[in-house]
């Protein structure tokens, strides 16, 4: 049996993960995105960018040990006679240690990206070696830290010493040392618990996160089986602490939870939550929507005979908003016209912001409609990155309407989650290409930047406009609900 460094690091996201990596039917499995196949390749192209830099610093070139793939024995063979020759710096060598874990043998394994040579003394003479990592992330992430504390662990079997520093390097804030001393006992929890898990074959609960699950190439899998199952965690607002609490008092469904006494509820989630969540369930449970408070002032949601509907598509790596869609809607006319302002190349951003400046101050009434907070934040970055005077910026900001706000705020409805995708679809409408989100649209304007084939654009603004006209959907439907239930 085997536990890599990689499945600790998923092991302190979801447990089944690991388990699944070990255990699972592999043809479960789904295929790799091409938003993952980007991360992927970006996580390559910046390591071998900080390796390079290094290296023009004055840092020796580093050495790679050659074995077959996945063959661990071997890579581990090839390392210690790369630290045996004392070479500097080791690019992805492997350290390996066997424990005994309840009478089975377990081999652990990591492949730090950098092992390099430091005075001291070890089983292999007058060096020992730290361990680095190198990350796309900015923040030194306690899942990053316990890793580079395994590395270290495991550093110990290997030189016969163990490691007193163990670093991170992260995207534009370089160098963190991690502290050892407080990582090092969390690693041995998570690594105990984790051996625990795979030694005795104690295959974890399923447990649908969307934030976490999203990215995973079990998530399909686990679905199903949540969807099967009816399972709480597909009810928005149940996280793991408040599923505990409701398996405490033995609500186990939707419909249990539904015909609760939120005081019942109170005790354990604060009786405003308890409120949320029965009302949630009860939403589900009957597939009908249901009014969060008895009246709504006559102008909880603007109305207007011309409205602008806006959507963003961003490259964050880039720090880069290359796409400022905005559908106008003229209710007299019963027109829909979609105006798309794309960056065909990032320095393009600045004139597609005047752009859109230039085409919603040619409908200074009308108000602005967007589904998250995103829009309105992104309007200050740029208004204040390309010198906006502040007057129209306020003006600008005063006409903006977050649909998301102002819908989660008036009903709940029988939806898996409140993000746009979820709502509109319960709706009824329909995205041109179901299986786009904005990470691929992100592989998409890569790969635009990369070709600059047209098709790669079409693909990004159809999907943009498919957001605008959703927005426009859920802004309908909520101004219909609204008036049956004044």
């Amino acid at each position: 049996m085997l536990l890599s460094a990689e499945m600790l690091l998923y092991f302190q996201r979801c447990h089944r993960r690991t388990f699944l990596d070990t255990y699972g039917d592999l043809t479960q499995k789904d295929p790799l995105s091409d938003f993952h196949l980007r991360l992927q390749q970006e996580r390559f192209a910046h390591q071998q960018a900080v390796l390079q830099a290094q290296i023009e610093q004055g840092a020796t070139l580093h050495q790679k040990p050659v074995y077959p793939s996945q063959d661990w024995q071997a890579g581990a063979e090839a390392t210690q006679e790369m630290m045996r020759q004392g070479v500097e710096r080791i690019y992805r060598g492997v350290l390996t240690a066997e424990v005994d874990s309840d009478g089975k043998l377990v081999t652990l394994v990591s492949a730090p990206d950098l092992l390099v040579k430091q005075p001291g003394k070890s089983y292999f003479g007058d060096w020992v070696y730290v361990p680095i990592d190198i990350h796309l992330g900015k923040r030194p992430k306690l899942e990053y830290q316990i890793v580079a504390a395994y590395h270290a662990y495991l550093l110990s079997f290997v030189q016969g010493i163990s490691s007193e520093k163990a670093w991170l390097i992260l995207r534009g804030k370089g160098w963190y040392l991690v502290n050892l001393e407080r990582s090092l006992p969390q690693m041995q929890e998570a690594l105990q618990a984790s051996l625990a898990m795979l030694v005795h074959g104690r295959e974890p609960e399923v447990f649908i996160s969307r934030q976490i699950c999203n990215l995973c190439p079990w998530f399909s899998s686990c679905y199903q089986i949540a969807k099967s199952q009816e399972h709480l965690s597909l009810i928005p607002g149940v996280s793991p602490t408040r599923y505990q609490s409701l398996q405490k008092l033995g609500l186990n469904t939707a419909e249990a939870i539904a015909n609760s006494d939120p005081a019942q509820l109170a005790l354990e989630i604060g009786l405003d939550t308890a409120q949320q969540l029965v009302n949630q369930a009860k939403s589900l449970t009957n597939n009908c929507a249901i009014p969060r408070q008895p009246h709504f002032p006559a102008n909880y949601l603007p109305n207007s005979p011309i409205e602008i509907y806006f959507d963003i598509e961003a490259e964050p790596d880039l720090n880069l908003d290359y796409l400022l869609g905005v559908l106008v809607v003229n209710q007299e006319e019963e027109t829909q016209t979609f105006h798309p302002f794309f960056a065909e190349k990032p320095t393009d951003e600045g004139s597609i912001w005047e752009q859109f400046i230039d085409l919603v101050s040619s409908y200074p009434k009308a108000p602005i409609f967007h589904f998250s907070p995103y829009e309105a934040e992104t309007v200050k970055r740029l208004a204040k990155l390309y010198q906006t005077p502040k007057g129209q910026t306020r003006a600008l900001l005063a006409r903006f309407v977050d649909l998301h706000k102002r819908l989660h705020s008036a009903v709940t409805l029988p939806v898996e989650s409140y993000s746009l995708k979820s709502i509109a679809r319960w709706m009824g409408f329909h995205w041109r290409y179901p299986q786009a989100n904005g990470s691929l649209c992100i592989c998409w304007y890569n790969n635009w930047l990369e070709t600059g084939s047209s098709s790669w654009l079409d693909l990004i603004v159809a999907y943009n406009e498919d957001d605008c006209l959703a927005t426009y959907q859920i802004k309908e439907w909520l101004a219909g609900f609204l008036q049956e239930t004044m």
